[in-house]
């Protein structure tokens, strides 16, 4: 396929050696987790890609994500995330564009990207879908209408193609302002005021 294509990613956490024991990433040292999620961005994203990454690029702390920048394929546009605050700071220059949410329309479809997962966004009800990142996977079993964690967990350590995103967000229920059964509690507030 020529020409640019899009993709989606979050929560990489470039050079962060929490994140391996935290989320059980199967690494056993960060250099060896951030070669291999190097090499599979590279592997997925072209020179002249865009990439939409969510948030917590790097380790909060990180001095060197320009490093990191530098070194992966495509153009990266960053919506922050809660250890964002320093790369920003430091190398914000080098991605596209920085921005808290971020929406997209590309054929048809709108999306609503944030770090955070959202029970509401934007259009939900005029078919408007979420991509988040944050919560590293642990909503994947139980998502919430047309949402998508795109962070690495959840897509192979690599970044998602946006025909991929569509695929997996056409066949789910569209959005709706009520509760999900699992969440209504009426019938139990109810009991406990009668």
């Amino acid at each position: 396929m020529t020409g640019q294509r899009i993709f989606f990613s979050s929560d990489t956490h470039f050079g962060d050696p929490n994140v391996i024991r935290i989320r059980k990433r199967p690494f056993g040292s960060v250099e060896e987790m951030d070669e291999a999620l190097i090499a599979n961005w590279n592997d997925t994203v072209g020179p002249d890609d865009l990439v939409y990454h969510l948030g917590d690029f790097a380790h909060r702390n990180s001095t060197n994500a320009d490093a990191y920048i530098r070194r992966l394929n495509g153009r990266i546009h960053l919506v922050k995330g809660n250890h964002d605050d320093q790369t920003v700071a430091l190398c914000g220059d080098l991605f596209v564009g920085v921005d808290m949410i971020r929406e997209l329309e590309w054929e048809g479809w709108r999306f609503v990207m944030f770090h955070y997962p959202m029970r509401d966004w934007a259009d939900a009800i005029r078919g408007a879908c979420h991509l988040f990142g944050h919560v590293h996977g642990t909503l994947d079993r139980t998502p919430y209408g047309r949402s998508l964690d795109v962070g690495v967990e959840s897509h192979g350590f690599r970044p998602v193609s946006i025909e991929r995103v569509v695929e997996i967000l056409g066949a789910r229920p569209e959005h709706s302002r009520g509760l999900p059964p699992e969440l209504d509690l009426s019938g139990e507030l109810a009991a406990r005021v009668a």
